[in-house]
């Protein structure tokens, strides 16, 4: 049996200029977000909170790049 195909991407987030880096700021905030959801359960109830600090600022710092420093199409 095989299963049905992944929808595509909508052209925001695949074909117009700036997509790529649309796509990876969702990643860095989905990331930032599941680990601010997932802190209250073991294992990562073990990560230290310098760990978790770090990874919250390098998603703020990349969202604040993309949006102060977007990229130029060619």
């Amino acid at each position: 049996m095989r299963l049905p195909p992944f929808p595509s991407l909508p052209p925001l987030l695949s074909t117009l200029p700036g997509a790529r880096q649309r796509r990876r700021s969702l990643q860095v905030a989905a990331a930032a977000a599941l680990v601010l959801l997932l802190r209250p359960w073991p294992p990562f109830l073990w990560l230290p909170g310098w760990c978790v600090g770090l990874l919250l600022l390098w998603a703020v710092l990349g969202l604040l790049r993309w949006f102060w420093w977007p990229s130029r199409s060619r």
